[in-house]
């Protein structure tokens, strides 16, 4: 995308649904849905391995959250980057396009599920969000969850550059910077997000408690950061615990007045030393939390690992119901 400083600032793709709905319902767990179909995902690329090999089934995936009473779906890119594909063999044009690719097939997707005029009954029509994950996730090391990755900001500059405006010119409603786990690379990215005019992006952090990133830092003090910051249109967090989400809520409420966004995990946990997700959820108990979640103050509300179209659908008729 162009950084020409005449370029007109994109209008905030979040605002009709805002103002014509309490909240707003954002997709489950991608990666989560593609494993539940067959895929294997035990690979450094993790979801962005099936950009390899079955877009339809990415598609199928985006279509069924739609389905589902999604108002807005992420891309498969939140693992995808140019290096990454580099080290599969592809040329750097070939991974860039299929950067590129991951947003272009939400987008259809999303306009297959929009062509149907059954879809539009008291609908707006569904936006699409490229994913931008941290840089843990290219490492595919787990660093992703606490941020101490021992490189320079100038190290993330780089990296996150050209993956960064790649998706912010595929055609994206808008960006969503998830899963951030620290302080430092959240302001990186805001710093490039300053430097692509036109583009508009929510920024969710990883906490591990109920008011602290995973490195540390308190929520309230990035929250406090990124206020003034016109290009960053919801503040929140995902990938962390339901029982965390009330606190942090509130935490951002203290330091923002931008919309809220939530997506946690299921409330299962994951067990590194045997590899498995231990514990119990249900889509009905997600959509009675996501009710308190909308009462303490989220505007954006939605699911991270081990939620699917089911949690979406709880959303959506406990917030509908609600409404009524």
């Amino acid at each position: 995308m162009s950084n020409h400083p005449e370029q007109p600032a994109r209008e905030n793709p979040l605002k009709p649904f805002l103002e014509r709905q309490r909240v707003m319902i954002l997709d489950g767990g991608l990666a989560t849905e593609l494993e539940a179909r067959g895929a294997d995902l035990d690979d450094d690329l993790w979801s962005a391995r099936v950009l390899l090999e079955d877009h339809d089934l990415i598609r199928a995936v985006h279509r069924d959250y739609l389905e589902a009473g999604a108002d807005c779906i992420v891309s498969a890119s939140y693992q995808a980057s140019v290096d990454g594909f580099r080290r599969r063999g592809l040329s750097e044009e070939e991974a860039a396009q299929l950067v590129v690719k991951s947003v272009e097939l939400a987008i259809e997707a999303r306009d297959a599920f929009w062509a149907n005029p059954k879809n539009r009954t008291n609908r707006l029509r569904p936006l699409v969000a490229a994913s931008v994950g941290p840089y843990g996730a290219y490492l595919a090391d787990g660093s992703e969850y606490g941020g101490r990755y021992g490189v320079s900001d100038e190290e993330l500059r780089e990296f996150h550059r050209e993956r960064f405006h790649l998706l912010a010119g595929s055609g994206a409603d808008l960006l969503a910077c998830e899963t951030i786990p620290s302080a430092g690379e959240g302001y990186v990215l805001a710093e490039l997000l300053r430097q692509t005019l036109g583009t508009v992006a929510w920024f969710s952090f990883s906490c591990g408690d109920g008011r602290h990133l995973n490195d540390g830092t308190p929520i309230a003090e990035v929250t406090a950061r990124l206020e003034d910051h016109e290009q960053v249109v919801a503040l929140g967090v995902n990938c962390t615990a339901p029982e965390h989400i009330p606190s942090l809520i509130e935490e951002i409420a203290g330091e923002t007045t931008k919309p809220i966004v939530v997506y946690p995990n299921s409330g299962e946990r994951y067990d590194a030393a045997t590899k498995r997700w231990v514990g119990e959820s249900s889509p009905e108990d997600f959509g009675v939390l996501c009710g308190e979640w909308v009462e303490a103050g989220a505007r954006l509300v939605g699911g991270c690992c081990r939620t699917g179209p089911g949690h979406v659908r709880a959303m959506r008729t406990r917030l509908r119901t609600s409404e009524g």
